[in-house]
């Protein structure tokens, strides 16, 4: 359209000066007034079509300029409405979000729930276990000693008498005079091996934070075994799962994964309502990753974050899968 523009005002601007030369120039005496008119007529026409041509090719331009400008109302129209809709998509994705989010939630409460049940029922497994194991060792205690009041072991025969010869030879049926009764039917008495083994274990609270003032002080060797000591003299109690994950500490410090990952088994399988169950299972992912078992890690990664959503080290799951490029579902 430009151009279009440009070549009739060329053209314009050359029969003016057409023109002007012709009104200009002198006349051959041939040339009559009556041809100078019909020049100047023709010329005038020309001027009368350039004029004309011009408007309509604004009115056009005019035209063009309108749907232009209605196209581009049109555009935006349209990008409002994609920005709605985006909008409108990314408030559902949130709801929806929050909804698996409250789902997750539960979920996690209920094993929660079933993990301290079964906690619960392995501890009264324990329980039993040595209530029947000191039981039996009560009963192969009293059996020789005859222990009174005892009313599950079998009535102990009478000691033998030692009885005084006769001038014949043949025993009387009585005791000596130099024989004390209490040394025939009493028995020795003394303590039981599980009143030793009562009296041999270390107080527990002295012994666990013996270890852990021994672990921050980077003392690995002398915390273990005060950790080993709560585990083996009080195997039920809360605080073993602490002294076991703290042994999976001391592990995974000496670059031992795989002793760590036991440790932290232990702590998710025995003690999984423990405060300590999310930082086990953040530490075991941590160390199967460097064990190079991915698959494995990223797992136990994902596991605690469904179990544990709300905790720090949920929050640092999400970030140890961010950074391997992993997404926080299964997909």
């Amino acid at each position: 359209m430009q151009i279009t523009r440009t070549t009739l005002r060329n053209r314009f601007l050359t029969a003016s000066v057409l023109a002007l030369l012709l009104t200009l120039a002198p006349a051959p005496a041939r040339a009559t007034s009556k041809d100078m008119v019909e020049l100047q007529t023709q010329v005038q026409q020309l001027l009368d079509m350039v004029q004309r041509l011009q408007s309509t090719m604004d009115t056009k331009f005019a035209v063009v300029q309108h749907l232009a400008e209605q196209t581009a109302d049109n555009a935006n129209q349209m990008t409002a409405a994609v920005t709605a809709l985006q909008q409108k998509l990314n408030a559902q994705n949130d709801a929806l979000t929050g909804k698996l989010d409250t789902t997750s939630g539960q979920m996690q409460s209920l094993n929660d729930s079933v993990d301290e049940v079964k906690s619960r029922i392995n501890k009264l497994d324990k329980t039993i276990q040595d209530l029947q194991s000191q039981l039996q060792s009560m009963q192969q205690q009293g059996a020789p000693s005859g222990t009174p009041g005892d009313s599950t072991a079998p009535p102990a025969a009478p000691a033998p008498v030692q009885n005084a010869p006769s001038r014949s030879g043949r025993s009387s049926g009585k005791p000596s005079a130099g024989t004390p009764l209490a040394s025939v039917n009493e028995a020795p008495s003394g303590p039981s091996p599980a009143d030793q083994a009562a009296n041999q274990a270390p107080p527990l609270q002295e012994t666990f934070q013996a270890g852990a003032r021994d672990y921050n002080a980077a003392k690995y060797d002398v915390a273990a075994g005060e950790f080993m000591d709560v585990i083996h003299y009080y195997p039920l109690d809360d605080l073993a799962g602490s002294a076991q994950f703290y042994l999976g500490e001391i592990a995974y410090h000496h670059q031992n994964y795989a002793d760590a990952v036991k440790s932290y088994n232990a702590v998710l399988e025995g003690f999984s309502g423990s405060a300590k169950a999310p930082a086990a299972q953040l530490r075991k992912g941590y160390a199967l990753l460097l064990l190079n078992k991915r698959e494995s890690g990223i797992h136990e990664l994902r596991l605690l974050i469904q179990r544990h959503p709300q905790t720090p080290e949920a929050a640092q799951a999400r970030a140890k899968l961010k950074s391997l490029n992993v997404g926080v579902g299964g997909r």
